[in-house]
């Protein structure tokens, strides 16, 4: 990537600071172009990660004499994206990833040096105070400073550039993350869809089980995938859960599991597509899998969250839609009893009902927090970047999710469920209010699905990640939700509105999985600095 001579803008300047295998450099964007071996020392190893970072800090006063900049106004700082990676090849460093922002500071503010050579601590030095005048010399006209969205147009494109080396498979393995279930999340999702679409012809049942058999394909593909890159790179696993981007992903694992579980549920035992199995052994075994499931995601939800407090400092500019993940299984428990109670003998079926709307309510509630975090970053911060915008469907799922399992939970209600015949537990009057809280919640959902589709259509991401998947799974949510109120208010129009939602799903489905196939082969994933291993917003 072509750097300019300066790239000081009208908000600030860029300090640059180059990190190799024996010492960190900080110099400045003309030292950045000088050839290898003099930009990085002759003993640097050519394939060494090198850093791309903006850095600024804020004058003592002590460096001026007196307390002009003792005042927060003059604390100055620079938001970046902590995605600094560089390949470096054997010839010269190319730049795969940089971006930065430059926030404002005083105009006579000096420009602080820094040094860091391995195993020392980091020194700091101010140049002389210079005057306003001179500080003028040192920034670019306007008119010649490039932009923060031109130098991430070149830095995509460098990362992205078809010259890049080619790895092994064992190289590419050490990046495949927890983030490949949103695959299975999104094709477990479809299947789902599939079973529930209100207007059938002869064939789709089968077609939805078809998906449900390659969805357990999948999941068994990237289960094994995951095990051989733990055994191949040596703390891995650990490394991976307690990532602070990596680790959000984690909860993936078991929301695939959801989908599986109400999978089987609708193909295996209600038997769609194929014949019913209502015996005790698979009611026994749903029973299970869903106790299972609500005391795993539970010590989830409490543990993860529990580790991020104490572990990680993240700002507000960083949110990310990713931190409502860990509490998304426990929330999908609603869900999940939804489906397997009807079924069930009218005491296991309460019980499921009971333990599938406390942890609904807990997953939703926790949801509602993070929304007043994330309006407050978007209003705050703006949109995130165009590459992270399908993120922002995740969105959508907790209200959606939560519709769906209030309708269906109380549709799952025995017929014999006011025992006293004092109408104040009364199934018909559960499932009414039922509905009334689906159709607020709905709304809050296509509030969010308007917002996000907008977004992204207003600046389309360029580079696959798998993030898209958000633009599925939650969605698939969404649609769910919408058949439920159709069919509880028995209304033609809303129910042709989700299907004509199911197919355009269908197409978002399809162009997702052409992406991500293409980006496993040109390597825009399972590549270092490319993947979930890496911070990048």
């Amino acid at each position: 990537m072509p750097l300019p001579d300066d790239l000081s803008t009208d908000r600030g300047n860029l300090h640059l600071t180059f990190y190799s295998d024996s010492t960190r450099f900080s110099s400045t964007p003309q030292e950045a172009q000088r050839p290898q071996h003099q930009a990085f020392g002759s003993n640097t190893n050519p394939r060494s990660i090198v850093a791309f970072q903006p850095k600024f800090q804020p004058p003592h006063p002590s460096a001026f004499g007196d307390d002009r900049f003792s005042g927060p106004s003059s604390r100055s700082s620079v938001d970046l994206d902590p995605n600094p990676f560089v390949d470096a090849s054997e010839k010269s460093p190319a730049i795969t990833y940089a971006t930065a922002l430059a926030s404002h500071r005083d105009e006579d503010a000096p420009v602080i040096i820094q040094q860091q050579h391995a195993g020392s601590q980091e020194q700091s030095r101010p140049l002389p105070n210079l005057a306003p005048q001179r500080q003028q010399q040192l920034v670019h006209d306007p008119e010649k400073d490039r932009t923060k969205d031109e130098l991430l147009k070149d830095a995509f494109e460098n990362a992205h550039s078809a010259s890049r080396p080619r790895l092994g498979v064992r190289d590419r393995l050490a990046h495949f993350t927890w983030a490949w279930y949103t695959l299975t999340m999104a094709t477990g999702g479809l299947s789902l869809l599939i079973a529930a679409q209100p207007h059938q012809f002869p064939g789709l049942p089968q077609i939805g089980l078809a998906v449900y058999i390659v969805n357990i394909m999948l999941f068994a593909l990237i289960t094994s995938a995951l095990v051989g890159r733990f055994f191949l790179v040596a703390g891995s696993f650990s490394r991976s859960i307690t990532h602070p981007r990596e680790g959000f992903f984690f909860p993936t694992f078991f929301l695939s599991v959801a989908t599986l579980i109400t999978s089987t549920q609708r193909y295996g035992v209600d038997g769609i597509g194929s014949s019913p199995s209502h015996g005790p052994g698979p009611l026994w075994a749903m029973q299970a899998a869903f106790w299972a499931y609500v005391v795993v995601t539970t010590v989830l939800a409490i543990g993860q969250y529990s580790f991020v407090f104490a572990a990680h400092s993240f700002e507000l500019h960083t949110m990310m839609p990713t931190w409502i993940l860990p509490i998304f299984p426990i929330m999908l428990s609603g869900t999940v009893a939804s489906v397997v109670a009807p079924s069930q003998p009218p005491e296991q079926a309460v019980s499921i009902i009971i333990a599938g709307l406390t942890c609904q309510g807990l997953g939703v509630a926790v949801a509602m927090m993070m929304y007043s975090h994330m309006v407050g970053r978007l209003m705050k911060s703006g949109l995130p970047n165009r590459e992270h915008r399908p993120g922002l469907f995740m969105c959508v799922g907790p209200p959606a999710f939560t519709a769906l399992a209030f309708i269906g939970l109380s549709e799952g209600l025995p017929a014999s469920f006011d025992a006293d015949m004092d109408g104040l537990l009364d199934a018909s009057i559960i499932q009414t209010m039922a509905v009334i809280g689906a159709g607020f919640l709905w709304s809050l959902s296509f509030w969010w699905f308007a917002i996000v589709a907008l977004a992204v259509l207003q600046s389309p991401p360029k580079y696959f990640h798998l993030g898209w998947w958000a633009s599925v799974f939650p969605n698939t949510g969404f649609i769910l939700a919408t058949i439920a109120l159709g069919r509880a208010f028995q209304n033609d129009v809303v129910l042709w509105f989700a299907t004509a939602m199911s197919v355009l799903l269908l197409l978002v489905y399809s162009f997702v999985l052409f992406h991500h196939v293409r980006a496993v082969m040109v390597q825009d994933i399972m590549y270092p600095g490319r993947d979930e291993d890496v911070e990048d917003h």
